[in-house]
């Protein structure tokens, strides 16, 4: 290997620029092809570099975000969901709610598309380079169950402002312990006008008391769940329900 070769491999590599390393040869006979001069080969280099630690930090935060299932706006169908207000959906996309610490509650009955609505949003605010946390509702509640029983729960109320951005899927379908509804209102408590929140539920407002059980506490959270919030009412048959009878069909 040639002494320039290995110098400049040993400096990408010191440099912690491993992009670079791969296609600046590719990039140099390119560059000699087109006839660029220096600095427009470096820009080349310098913007493979770039593009491409930007897509690892992308890629690391949608891991980190724990989404289940990966789901984009554009896979939603939403002529099967008239209901869904469509332009305020693609409106709330653009991300400017969670600049401003504003929260987005999906209503609906089961299999309307809640999940998937919130996970695109979750997915593309991860694109924005905003940080973003999904939990169900009761896998919340465990685990605060859990740090509470370890006396860690100080600790751990630390890391709930971290990200910008937390979903919370599935609030209403299972109800919560006295204490595992008031560790609830704590953190959403905290999160309050500090950081943005997506619920999706099936229940409607008067209904939410069935799940948290204090009347007193469910007025406290609603009122600052709904302060400043984005409200979407999803009424409508299950979308699974009517994918799973045309895939019926089309198998017949």
């Amino acid at each position: 290997m040639p002494v320039n070769k290995m110098l400049i491999e040993t400096y990408l590599k010191k440099l912690k620029m491993p992009q670079v390393a791969k296609t600046y040869e590719s990039l140099a006979r390119e560059a000699a092809d087109n006839n660029l001069d220096y600095e427009e080969y470096l820009l080349c280099v310098l913007e493979q570099e770039v593009h491409q630690r930007e897509n690892n930090r992308i890629q690391r935060g949608i891991r980190q975000a724990g989404f289940p299932v990966i789901k984009t706006i554009e896979s939603f169908d939403f002529l099967a969901i008239p209901s869904l207000n469509k332009p305020r959906v693609l409106k709330l996309i653009q991300g400017e709610y969670i600049r401003r610490r504003e929260n987005v509650i999906l209503i609906g009955n089961s299999g309307v598309g809640k999940t998937h609505i919130a996970t695109a949003l979750g997915y593309e605010a991860c694109r924005q380079g905003v940080k973003v946390k999904f939990y169900t509702a009761a896998g919340l509640i465990n685990e605060l169950l859990a740090a509470q029983q370890e006396y860690r729960l100080n600790k751990l109320e630390k890391q709930w402002l971290a990200p910008h951005l937390v979903i919370l899927d599935e609030l209403g379908y299972v109800p919560f312990s006295k204490v595992g509804a008031e560790l609830l209102f704590q953190f959403c408590s905290s999160r309050y006008e500090r950081g943005s929140l997506i619920i999706t539920t099936n229940l409607e407002f008067p209904k939410w008391t069935e799940v948290l059980g204090d009347e007193q506490m469910t007025a406290a959270l609603l009122d600052r769940l709904t302060h400043n919030a984005h409200i979407l009412n999803i009424n409508g048959e299950s979308y699974r329900f009517k994918q799973a009878l045309s895939k019926q069909a089309n198998n017949a």
